[in-house]
């Protein structure tokens, strides 16, 4: 839509303005009419445009008639089609003529200036700054749509400083610019314009905590707009001009923080009291989202914690690792001090903008012994960092706790990116846990992988990582969701037993009593503490068909035990919790099951391996009995992994 501005002439006056290419002059002829005037004519330089608007019959009078009748409401419409090489070198003559028709009564000069202003932001969101974008003062999701994006600077350029590089109002290293979006600002026109013409570029006072911008003159870049100021002013004195700008997000998507951004732009003119803007344009900006990566991605790094009872156990993860072709970072004892729990402190994903994109890991509130690895070993260049504190920490708010399906299509609706996926108490309780309201509402403000709550409290550990993950598949929807099943483990159990392998022993070789099917099968109170598990699986199995789109070949049963707390009415893993394994590409690191063997072979090993080698998957099956399952958790719960992010631009999503 064409930006119009109202002028007001003179007879007898000659009026000068500063026109901006792109913009209307309206101006009213027939109130500053002198007495008498019946008729008029239009007189105009090269280039420049008049024409007569429409009048209250609703007619548009004729754009190059000589001679017009004088009406009440009419309105003379200008517009120039290049900037001026000098100043006042155009001109539009409005002359009055009363009933003698060759003689005029008097007349109204309009002298223009014609300059261009343009605040140039890659709003085609291809990596480069466009000249004067018609959609940049908007944005819109989707391919071919429009709109800039916003990178949130929150990785350390610069090592030898604590913190992330957008926690204060400078840039130590020029290298940081390039995690910052770009801004443009060009004038045309000519080399001399009246002086006390200003420029200013501002930004509202709610978009202050959102956004800090630098502006890059010769070799010195000062902040000049954020949490410290809202505008900036420059002299407009002369007309080929660039000023450059580098923009930084300070902050993520939240509930109090919204997605876009706005930058006004402002041509201010000199008045006898101050100044008034006649010539306003913005650009608008999306912070970039924090976005998970699933299963079914790429693995690039794996962490793990050394710890002072885990060496048997890093040396079978270490080559499973090796297996994948991953680079491996272990943890010290010095810097985990004694907290094996990795996936639970940090989750990783990535940040990304047409220019750049890195890695960014949000760091859980648990803040126990781990607290400061993700400062210490990845905070850094490109890697960035994010973090949302709370008071009140329950073990929900563990990133075991936070897992993201493949990407996924339910009714219709897509979902590239998939969904993340939360542990939550159960709807109609009022004493359960819940993730803290400060990671759900960072989660739900991404908008990209827009979240699922399954119903995790019933565990007393609480992740939904305990009963639950993904793998990938060659058919179908390029996953398998598998679930933990203590219906599918008492049916092998009860096999067995026909099968005349009831006295045979569970948890041989590992660090606990030996047990009997037979001693399994006959346990009561077991095998209902196990038909209440099955029925909290089943309810989270439901959530994830109706969530995901699922239907039953989509998923795999995993047989499983549980027993129960008493302490706390929760249940804990009854062995090594087969489904709470590592995914790297086709490997996957499995914690041991121990069950009982029978010929030699583990009978819940052979289940895994029928249910997952068909899809080209590669079973490893890892001891982590003393050093985790015995802690309540798992070769999950003990690493993390970085993977590859998407090729789908998240700004290319339908929404």
């Amino acid at each position: 839509m064409t930006k119009s501005r109202t002028v007001r002439l003179e007879c007898g006056k000659p009026t000068n303005v500063i026109y901006v290419l792109g913009t209307e002059l309206n101006i009213d002829l027939y109130k500053p009419s002198p007495p008498g005037s019946r008729t008029f004519e239009i007189s105009s330089s090269p280039g420049v445009s008049c024409f007569i608007a429409p009048v209250s019959n609703g007619q548009i009078a004729a754009k190059h008639a000589i001679r017009m009748t004088l009406s009440k409401g009419i309105l003379l419409v200008v517009t120039v089609e290049k900037t001026s090489n000098d100043l006042n070198d155009k001109k539009v003559m409005v002359t009055f003529y009363g009933d003698k028709l060759e003689k005029p009564i008097d007349k109204m000069v309009l002298w223009l200036t014609a300059v261009d202003i343009s605040l140039d932001v890659d709003a085609d969101r291809d990596g480069k700054i466009e000249r004067n974008n018609p959609n940049k003062g908007s944005w819109s999701w989707g391919p071919k749509k429009h709109g800039a994006i916003l990178l949130v600077n929150c990785d350390n350029d610069e090592l030898s400083t604590e913190g992330v590089d957008n926690s204060d109002s400078s840039v130590p290293l020029f290298e940081d610019l390039g995690d910052m979006s770009q801004m443009i600002l060009r004038t045309e026109g000519p080399n001399f314009l009246p002086p006390g013409y200003k420029l200013q570029l501002y930004i509202s006072a709610s978009d202050r905590e959102k956004v800090q911008v630098f502006r890059h003159d010769l070799t010195k870049l000062t902040s000049v707009l954020g949490r410290e100021n809202l505008s900036t002013v420059m002299d407009f004195t002369k007309g080929n001009n660039e000023y450059h700008f580098f923009a930084e997000g300070l902050k993520f998507p939240d509930e109090k923080i919204s997605s876009l951004v706005t930058f006004n732009l402002s041509l201010l003119q000199p008045l006898a009291i101050g100044k008034a803007p006649i010539f306003t344009e913005q650009a608008v900006f999306r912070l970039a989202p924090w976005i998970m990566t699933p299963n079914t991605l790429a693995p690039e790094e794996v962490y793990v914690c050394r710890v002072i009872d885990n060496v048997k156990f890093l040396k079978e993860f270490t080559a499973v690792v090796e297996k994948a072709k991953c680079k491996l970072t272990v943890c010290s004892a010095e810097m985990n001090r004694d907290d094996r729990w990795i996936q639970d402190e940090i989750e990783l994903g990535y940040s990304e903008a047409p220019h750049k994109k890195f890695p960014v890991v949000l760091d859980s509130p648990r803040n126990r012994g781990l607290s400061q690895f993700p400062y210490k070993k990845l905070l850094g260049p490109d890697f960035g960092h994010v973090t949302r504190t709370t008071e009140m920490v329950n073990s929900l708010d563990s990133f075991g706790n936070l897992e993201v399906s493949p990407p996924v299509t339910v009714n219709g609706k897509e979902y590239p990116l998939g969904r993340i996926i939360i542990g939550s108490a159960f709807p109609t309780t009022t004493h359960g846990r819940n993730m803290t309201k400060v990671i759900r509402d960072f989660l739900y403000a991404q908008k990209v992988q827009c979240p699922i709550e399954l119903f995790s409290d019933w565990l007393s550990v609480g992740h939904v990582d305990e009963f639950m993950t993904f793998v990938p598949a060659p058919d179908r929807k390029g996953f398998r969701l598998l679930l933990v099943s203590p219906d599918a483990c008492c049916k092998l159990f009860m096999k067995l037993q026909q099968e005349g392998h009831g006295e045979t022993q569970m948890f041989e070789g590992a660090k606990k009593n030996p047990v009997k099917i037979n001693e399994i099968l006959s346990n009561q109170k077991l095998l209902e503490d196990n038909a209440y598990v099955q029925q909290c699986i089943d309810w989270n199995r439901d959530i994830l068909k109706k969530e995901l789109g699922l239907v039953e070949e989509d998923i795999i049963d995993i047989p499983m035990l549980f027993e129960m707390n008493e302490t706390y009415g929760t249940v804990d893993s009854f062995f090594p919790d087969m489904v709470n394994m590592i995914v790297l590409g086709k490997y996957l690191g499995i914690p041991k099951p121990f069950g009982p063997l029978i010929n030699g072979k583990c009978p819940l090993e052979t289940v895994m391996r029928s249910a997952l080698e068909p899809l080209g998957l590669d079973c490893n099956f890892i001891n982590d009995f003393s050093a985790y399952h015995l802690k309540l958790g798992e070769v999950h719960c003990g690493s993390n992994v970085r993977r590859q992010p998407f090729a789908l631009k998240w700004w290319n999503m339908e929404m």
